[in-house]
């Protein structure tokens, strides 16, 4: 997906357990501050809701090959999957697509004196981390969606094979 156009270059396509094309039917997580605190470590609601970054190479999925689908921790909706991960040597899980259009929303961030784009889970408005573009990592997009491991939990192939 080109961030700047909002077109995707490769259209991830989400898929329902029987391996057909799904529907994008992501469902609007509205929960009050108060709400968010009591469910989040006091890490998760750092990076999630106020848009915190983990130091790098802290993370628990930041060097992780394991298969299978990363969910929002916030929301538990499927965001990403270990098909579209790689090894960008950054610190934080890296990956170069989401799992389906419309899984992850966009916004110009012009914090702390840079030009970036943040990624957040569409469904809840948790902040995911960033994506950059142009970086040449050879990836089928040419971006790297820069994530943070707080912001995700990974379901193994194997766990969701149960």
């Amino acid at each position: 997906m080109s961030i700047f156009s909002n077109k995707p270059k490769v259209a991830p396509v989400q898929v329902s357990g029987d391996g057909s094309p799904a529907e994008n039917n992501t469902p609007r997580v509205e929960k009050t501050d108060e709400e968010w605190r009591q469910e989040l470590t006091p890490e998760e609601y750092r990076v999630l809701r106020q848009a915190g970054t983990e130091r790098p190479y802290t993370g628990e999925y930041w060097d992780t090959h394991t298969a299978g689908v990363y969910k929002c921790r916030a929301c538990g909706v499927e965001l990403f999957t270990s098909k579209e991960k790689f090894d960008s040597h950054c610190g934080w899980p890296s990956f170069w697509a989401p799992l389906a259009d419309g899984t992850v929303r966009y916004i110009h961030d012009r914090t702390m004196g840079m030009d970036r784009v943040e990624v957040r889970c569409a469904s809840c408005d948790s902040h995911l981390g960033h994506v950059f573009e142009g970086e040449g990592y050879g990836t089928p997009t040419d971006q790297r969606f820069c994530i943070n491991s707080v912001s995700l939990t990974l379901v193994s192939a194997d766990d969701a094979a149960k």
